[in-house]
C-alpha cells in the first residue's frame, strides 16, 4: 500500500515548508513591486491556493509570516490588506534583499547608505574612545590586507567588509553592530550596490580608510566620526550607477 505521505508514483512530495518559502518570496516581491499596493486587499485564501497550487494551510501560514514582517494586516471578516512600506520590517533578510533587488532607481540604496553612514560613524567615534594598542594594530592589519588585494576586486571587497566589521566590534555597541551587519550583508551581493568603480577607486578607498584608522589611533572620536561618514557616503556616490541617477542630480 502506498503511504499517504507519498504520491502513487513513489516520488516524495515537497515539504510544506519549502513550498511555503516559494509562495512567501513571490508575495513579498509582489508587495515590494506594488503589484499589490498599500491598502489593497490580497486575493482570498481560496484564490491564492488555486493560483499557487498549494493547500489553504500553506496560504494561511504564509499570511502569518507576511504579518510578522509587517507587510500585511489580517482582520477577521475583512481580509488581508497590504500595509505601507513604513511599517515593514526592513531588517528582515527577505524583505531587505527583495527591496534591494527591485530598487531600479537606487532610492533604497541611497537611504541605506545614509543610515549605514550614520551608524558606522557613531561606531567609529566609539572605537576611538575604546581602542587600545592591540585594537589599533588589528585595524592596521585589516588595512594592509586591503592594500595587498587591490589586484583582486572580490578579495579587496571582502577585506573592506572585514575592516568595517572590526570597527563595529571595537565600538561595543551591539545593537548598532547588528543593524549595520544586516545592511552590509544584504547589500554587498547586489550589482546595484557594487555599482561602477571609477578610476583609482580602490586607492581612494584605502586613503579614506587610512584617515579613519588615524583618527581612531589618535583617540579623536569626532575626527573618526567625520572620516567614516565621508567615506561611506563618498564611496557610494563614486560608484552609483549613472543610469540610475536621481532626478535632481
Amino acid at each position: 500500500m502506498t503511504s499517504p505521505a507519498e504520491p502513487a508514483s513513489g516520488r516524495t512530495r515537497t515539504p510544506i515548508d519549502r513550498i511555503g518559502v516559494t509562495v512567501l518570496k513571490d508575495l513579498v516581491e509582489a508587495i515590494v513591486t506594488r503589484e499589490f499596493a498599500p491598502g489593497e486587499a490580497l486575493p482570498p485564501e481560496g484564490e491564492l491556493s488555486l493560483q499557487f497550487g498549494v493547500s489553504r494551510t500553506v496560504i494561511r501560514e504564509t499570511m502569518k509570516r507576511l504579518q510578522e514582517k509587517g507587510m500585511v494586516t489580517v482582520a477577521q471578516g475583512r481580509g488581508t490588506h497590504v500595509t505601507p512600506a513604513t511599517t515593514w520590517n526592513v531588517l528582515d533578510p527577505l524583505v531587505l534583499s527583495t527591496m534591494i533587488g527591485n530598487d531600479s532607481t537606487l532610492g533604497v540604496l541611497d537611504e541605506l547608505s545614509v543610515v549605514r553612514a550614520s551608524l558606522e560613524a557613531a561606531m567609529a567615534a566609539a572605537a576611538a574612545d575604546t581602542a587600545d594598542a592591540d585594537a589599533r594594530a588589528d585595524l592596521r592589519e585589516h588595512l594592509e590586507a586591503m592594500v595587498e588585494r587591490t589586484e583582486d576586486s572580490a578579495a579587496f571587497r571582502e577585506a573592506d567588509v572585514r575592516f568595517h566589521l572590526a570597527i563595529m566590534r571595537l565600538s561595543q555597541n551591539g545593537l548598532a553592530e547588528n543593524i549595520a551587519r544586516v545592511l552590509i550583508t544584504h547589500a554587498v551581493g547586489s550589482d546595484r550596490f557594487t555599482g561602477q568603480d571609477p578610476s583609482h577607486a580602490f586607492e581612494l578607498t584605502i586613503a579614506e580608510h587610512e584617515s579613519i584608522v588615524e583618527a581612531i589611533a589618535a583617540g579623536d572620536p569626532e575626527a573618526a566620526r567625520i572620516a567614516m561618514s565621508a567615506h561611506i557616503l563618498g564611496s557610494w556616490e563614486r560608484r552609483r550607477l549613472p543610469s540610475a541617477r536621481r532626478s535632481n542630480d
